[in-house]
């Protein structure tokens, strides 16, 4: 156990470091079907590992200046009772039922990391060429274009019209009701989010990433980082739920498979550097929709 353990630990943590998030999905599959753990053990032992893991990463990225700690912790905090919520569902799904709901997951997982990897390469893709082509530009010395001289100081006397004539304008301010959709829009993405990681055991970082963009603006270093931080809170709370459930975890096979998932996670980052981060997650991606077509396949005729 424990020798497949240390690579599937590193392969995992591998991905995470690489990729940034997303790779803790392949942690409840591992546990189910290469180390022969129950549905709701492998869910409980992926919040441990998950949880360190989201923990150590936080610290690096809070090094940096990129983890918001009161953002963070106030929507950690409002994710708390849908992790708890989430946890209590979960006991109740047969665990045929919960690894099919979890290939969907993981299905719908790789499906938005494709949308994030179009989106990256269409806003690298080369600017369209102006319909002028170089040699058919205007000339300074052609009738009714004025030399660059002109046109500087023409564009410096516009300048300063447009200045006396229009006034700086204030930036209003949100009204109530602006404020309170907003509050409500975050309590509802931090609970989503708890119910999440606590009905499935997964840190839940490629949904946390865009509501933290979303909700509350974040640029996305500030994002990724905050989300560990996130990650970290939800995954305490639905695991401390569900050992309160009186499961049962193989202690000394979580600690070897967190540790070598954390050796994985530091290699990763070296690995980031130096490997297109496209061909990494195109690489990630196929490999998502394999276990989860590997899983459905088990699953699936457990429930007919």
């Amino acid at each position: 156990m424990l020798a497949i353990a240390i690579p599937a630990g590193l392969l995992i943590g591998l991905s995470l470091g690489a990729l940034g998030g997303g790779g803790s999905i392949l942690t409840v599959p591992v546990l189910v079907y290469l180390l022969h753990q129950p549905p709701r053990a492998a869910t409980a032992g992926s919040l441990l590992i998950v949880g360190i893991t989201a923990a150590a990463g936080m610290i690096a990225h809070q090094r940096a200046g990129r983890v918001r700690l009161g953002p963070g912790l106030a929507f950690g905090v409002l994710g708390v009772a849908g992790a708890y919520a989430g946890t209590r569902l979960s006991a109740s799904i047969r665990p045929d039922l919960l690894l099919s709901l979890f290939a969907a997951l993981m299905l719908a997982a790789a499906a938005a990391m494709l949308r994030r990897r179009r989106r990256a390469g269409g806003q690298h893709a080369p600017a369209a060429r102006s319909p002028q082509a170089p040699h058919e530009a205007a000339r300074p010395d052609d009738p009714g274009v004025p030399s660059s001289r002109g046109r500087a100081g023409t564009a410096v006397l516009d300048r300063q019209a447009t200045a006396v004539q229009t006034p700086p304008r204030s930036r209003p301010r949100p009204g109530r009701t602006a404020a309170v959709r907003r509050g409500l829009k975050i309590a509802a993405a931090a609970t989503g989010v708890g119910l999440l990681t606590g009905f499935f055991g997964v840190g839940g970082g490629f949904v946390i990433v865009p509501a933290l963009v979303l909700a509350l603006g974040f640029d996305m270093p500030a994002a990724v980082g905050t989300s560990l931080l996130v990650i970290a809170i939800n995954s305490a709370a639905a695991l401390t739920a569900r050992l309160g459930g009186h499961v049962h975890l193989d202690w000394p096979l979580l600690a070897v498979f967190t540790a070598a998932t954390l050796a994985g996670a530091l290699a990763g980052t070296r690995v980031a550097s130096r490997v297109d981060a496209s061909r990494l997650t195109a690489a990630f991606t196929v490999l998502l929709i394999a276990v989860a077509a590997y899983s459905l396949t088990r699953s699936l005729p457990g429930l007919v």
